[in-house]
């Protein structure tokens, strides 16, 4: 018997672009056929992409998903006959709506499953909109029974018993799994336990490319029966390999290599830069320059996601920026050939001060740690900047990290001004081996950024630290207590000191007012400061000591 020759497409979906879609998915079907592939199978939702959000209250958006998946059974019957395809897309049936993979073959949806496993955790609320299926689902292409099976289907038991228990010899799953840091290994030791539990191969296909805070990495795989991987495909960007189902088992196929930490999230955001830009019509990008690391590696992101071209950085000097901040950022936009300007900060600040000095002094004296200079300066780099976005409609790019969005180490209306915050998931000690890694490719941060002590700049002598613990305590007390959900008793007894843990843990719940009014920003770790984080702003709840 001649083998099952499946093609794997791993592309990159825009929400709501039903028509466009199809037309990935038929260019997909084309090229697979080409390749004398007896099935294409599509990544989970691919005909609506993935996280339709409340376009799936919608009930128009229910009835153009269905004209466009019967134009796309009609249009492969012509174009790709002998191909079927396995298409994921929304469906709505005898009143409910379903998470749903159909078969397309001889131009006629053959037949539909339906996700049985609806995810309500992180970044996933799919029991606001979907009901769940009940039933299995086996299809047979070459005398071999596959059985389907989508994302979340996987992570638990029961869905791919359900099939293995059809007759399902080989498990095709569709997902749209988004990346954070680790999240590769975790599919290898999910499917390994459904492998291992029902005895059959799978083929896993995962979606690719930027939605908002999200970035799917693709890096589709196959496990052969024993669970090995037989087949890697390449991560952060589109790409179609065909894999062989022959005389009971699937035949091993290229495997990617793997890529270093660093070189993994580096790709994503660059990734989640491109697709924000690119998919929301972004002419390009603009960066505020501090002579500071985040806006550094801000800055090489967005090149490389980008093009030079499509890059601005504009430096904005206060009495208070050092000589040294001038000239790498000089030494960098030279490196890196993007546009650059600079506009001394100096006159507006005069004249804020001679406006609203009448109403400062109303007030009496400053209180201790009073900011309102230090934070008028911040508003004022933000206000250039809109202005320059307003008028050239590039999109401005914030630079804050996640131990700042954290503890509130930002302006409102001023640092944090802008439309898409790259590393607002990148904890400032990741950001500083993100910077060696870029420079391992092509050293175009100065090395100053990377050894100075980091500062805002906004007083004389002033350095971060004046304010906050070191770094690496900030961040490890930040992520124990976000992504861990550890008490800060708990936190204490890791080794960490009582005083810094109390303290920033206060600025962490102080502070949320202020990232619910941040730009949305790129996705990397278990947990972010998006929709998997949703912490009220007014709330009495005192920790645990």
């Amino acid at each position: 018997m001649n083998p099952l020759r499946i093609a794997i497409a791993q592309i990159n979906c825009v929400v709501g672009d039903l028509a466009g879609n199809s037309r990935r998915i038929l260019a997909s079907a084309e090229r697979a056929a080409q390749l004398g592939a007896d099935l294409l199978i599509t990544p989970e939702l691919a005909l609506c992409g993935y996280p339709p959000e409340d376009l799936l209250l919608r009930p128009d958006f229910y009835r153009t998903a269905s004209r466009e998946l019967n134009q796309l059974a009609r249009s492969a019957a012509e174009r790709v006959p002998n191909l079927a395809l396995l298409v994921g897309h929304p469906e709505e049936h005898e009143g409910q709506h379903f998470n749903a993979a159909s078969l397309l073959r001889q131009g006629q949806i053959e037949t539909t499953y339906r996700k049985y496993r609806l995810p309500n955790y992180e970044v996933f609320d799919e029991e606001r909109y979907f009901d769940s299926g009940t039933l299995p689902c086996v299809v047979t292409l070459k005398g071999v029974h596959c059985g389907v099976n989508i994302c979340a289907d996987v992570w638990e038991a029961g869905a791919a018993d359900a099939a293995r228990a059809a007759g399902a010899e080989l498990l095709l799953t569709l997902n749209a799994s988004p990346y954070h840091l680790n999240k590769q290994a975790k599919r290898y030791e999910v499917l390994r336990a459904r492998i291992s539990a029902t005895d059959i191969p799978a083929v896993y296909v995962n979606l690719v490319g930027g939605q908002d805070e999200l970035v799917f990495d693709g890096a589709s795989f196959v496990l052969d029966g024993s669970g090995a991987l037989i087949m890697q495909m390449p991560s952060f960007e589109e790409a179609l390999q065909i894999v062989e189902y022959s005389a009971g088992k699937l035949l091993p196929g290229t495997v990617a290599p793997a890529q270093s930490l660093e070189a993994e999230v580096y790709a994503a955001l660059k990734l989640g830069v491109r697709d924000y830009l690119g998919k929301n019509g972004f002419p390009g990008a603009l960066i505020g320059l501090s002579g500071g690391v985040d806006s550094a590696l801000t800055l090489a992101i967005a090149v490389d996601a980008l093009g030079a071209d499509k890059v601005r950085a504009v430096m904005m000097p206060s009495p208070y920026t050092a000589q040294m901040s001038l000239d790498d950022s000089r030494a960098m936009v030279r490196q890196l050939g993007v546009r650059y300007d600079e506009i001394a900060i100096e006159p507006l600040m005069r004249e804020f001060a001679s406006v609203l000095a009448p109403q400062l002094d109303a007030c009496g004296s400053k209180s201790p740690g009073d900011t309102t200079e230090e934070n008028l300066q911040a508003r004022i780099r933000g206000m250039i900047l809109m202005a320059l976005s307003n008028r050239t409609g590039a999109i401005v790019l914030t630079t804050g990290n996640k131990s700042e969005m954290a503890v509130g180490y930002a302006t409102l209306y001023g640092d944090m001004a802008g439309g898409f915050a790259v590393i607002k998931d990148i904890y400032k000690t990741f950001v500083y081996r993100l910077c060696e890694y870029r420079n391992a490719v092509s050293r175009d941060i100065p090395e100053n950024i990377l050894t100075r002590a980091p500062s805002a700049e906004l007083k004389p002598g002033q350095t971060d630290q004046d304010t906050l613990p070191p770094y690496a305590t900030l961040d490890a007390i930040i992520e124990a207590y976000m992504e861990q959900d550890l008490s800060p008793r708990e936190i204490i007894a890791l080794g960490h000191p009582e005083e810094a843990v109390r303290r920033v843990v206060g600025m962490l719940k102080r502070n949320e007012y202020k990232r619910r009014q941040s730009p949305v920003g790129i996705r990397v770790t278990r947990r972010g400061f998006g929709k998997d984080w949703r912490y009220p702003i007014t709330s009495h709840y005192s920790d645990e000591y």
